[in-house]
């Protein structure tokens, strides 16, 4: 295996943890990610950060209620679940 890394990164509107949560995991699943890991923290007074292990590198959600946004990022070593995943994700908003 060649040494390579994708990165996708992209900003949505969506904040609800569980939304979130629950959309982008399935994403991943539907993509052909390996999840081997899951990862989740809840901020006082807001905030929702998660990161998913997978197989294939990471997935990572970070909530900024304050502002109505959320950064998410997918790094993989993969193209077939990598543009599989891109082809999902569409336009964020």
């Amino acid at each position: 295996m060649k040494a390579k890394m994708n990165n996708w990164h992209g900003w949505t509107s969506e904040t609800k943890a569980d939304v979130l949560y629950a959309k982008y995991r399935q994403m991943l699943l539907d993509s052909g990610f390996r999840i081997m890991n899951e990862c989740t923290a809840f901020f006082s007074p807001q905030g929702f950060t998660a990161l998913f292990l997978l197989a294939e590198s990471h997935f990572a959600i970070h909530t900024f209620p304050e502002e109505n946004k959320t950064y998410l990022e997918l790094s993989s070593c993969v193209d077939k679940q990598f543009n599989s995943f891109l082809s999902l994700v569409g336009d964020l908003n």
